[in-house]
Order: C-alpha cells, then structure tokens, then sequence
C-alpha cells in the first residue's frame, strides 16, 4: 500500500507539473505583444483599414451632392433668365378651323393623352398671332386672319407640319408664355357649306376654344 500511495502520489505531482507548464505556456502567448501577434495585428489592421475608405467615401458623396445642388440651381435660374424657343405651323383660319378634316381629333388626342399622364400643356393655338410680323416672308404668303399651332415641342410641330401639308412653319424666342402667345383682337366668321356631304357630322364652330392660351378672351362670330 505504501508502494501504491508513493506511485499515486509521483502521478499526481507528474500531472500537476505539466499542467504548470501548460498554464505558463499559454501565458507566454497571450502576454506576446501585438506586433507578435500577426492574427490581431491582421484584424485592427483589416478594420482600421476599411473605416478609412468608406468615411472618406461618405464625404465624397457629400460634396458630389452639394455640387450637383448648386449645378441645378444655376441651371434653372439660368435657365429662367433666357428666353425660350417656340415653334409653329401657321395657315389661314378658314384651312386650319373649318376645312382641315383630322386637325381637332389630332389636338383632342394629344390633349387627351396630356390629362391621362398628368403633363403640363405645351401646344396652343393662337388667332392672329402677333409674333407673325417678324416673320415677312411668310406673312405674304398667308391669308387672313390666320391661325398658328405653337408649342414648345419642336418634333411635334415638324410631324404636324408633315401631317398637315398646307401649313408654313418657323420658330422665335420668347422671354415668357404670355408674350410668345399673345394675340391681335379678330372675329373669325366662316360660311356654312350649302350641303355636307362628309360621312361624319361637321365641326361645331368654337371647338378650338380648350386650345386658346391661358386666360384668352378671343371672341368669335359665325
């Protein structure tokens, strides 16, 4: 029994010296300073590297913004100071409002499509357009009164000129809307064709009325 404790005894001293020398092992390796350490010193290297860039990215998004703020507000407020580019077709009153067969259902549709969208308005028509004295050569050609399709769409108005054939068209630069569609005071009177033959009923005087500018006021008489 005395042998059997002595060899337990050498058991557990043995087991208890490697178990020291284990603990101290570890701590050597912990206490290691960071620089030693190529695991953490990776880590804090790989995070302290990452925050660098995406603050600086946040900044940069920050100025680009403001940049691209203080763009459009000088583009608008340039944009307001200019005067802005009209086009026509023009032709005489009697072709456009009472001969031209497609001519209102071509402006009710794109009036129609206009509502259906929520799009602000940009096609009128204009009776007597004042504009039309700094346009001689086509003034000469052009009965009376006359009547002009404008708008700010200059695509537009060149399918409508193709569309509508007889018409003679040109653009100017007007410093607001009610200036580029202002107008001369006229009475539009057209004679009632003895018998329409047409399959489809004809045009009720007055029908271009929803296409007047804003806040006219244009009388018209049969």
């Amino acid at each position: 029994m005395a042998t059997l404790g002595r060899g337990c005894w050498s058991s557990a001293a043995m087991a208890m010296a490697n178990h020291h020398k284990l603990q101290t092992q570890t701590n050597k390796s912990i206490s290691l300073p960071m620089s030693a350490n190529y695991t953490h010193n990776s880590f804090f290297s790989f995070n302290s590297a990452s925050l660098t860039p995406i603050a600086a990215k946040s900044s940069f998004k920050t100025a680009v913004a403001a940049v691209d703020s203080d763009g459009v507000t000088s583009s608008n407020a340039a944009e307001n100071e200019q005067p802005k580019k009209y086009y026509f077709v023009v032709a005489n009153a009697k072709f456009m409002l009472d001969e031209e067969e497609h001519f209102k259902e071509l402006l009710s549709e794109r009036l129609r499509l206009y509502g259906e969208r929520n799009k602000e308005q940009d096609f009128w028509l204009v009776i007597e357009p004042k504009f039309l004295d700094k346009f001689p050569n086509i003034t000469k050609r052009l009965k009376r009164p006359a009547v002009a399709l404008v708008s700010t769409n200059g695509p537009w108005i060149t399918f409508m000129k193709l569309r509508l054939d007889r018409v003679l068209s040109e653009s100017y630069e007007a410093e607001s809307l009610e200036k580029a569609l202002s107008s001369n005071p006229t009475d539009l009177q057209f004679e009632k064709p003895e018998k329409w033959v047409a399959p489809y009923p004809k045009y009720e005087f007055g029908w271009w009325e929803p296409f007047l500018p804003p806040g006219s006021k244009e009388e018209a008489k049969v």
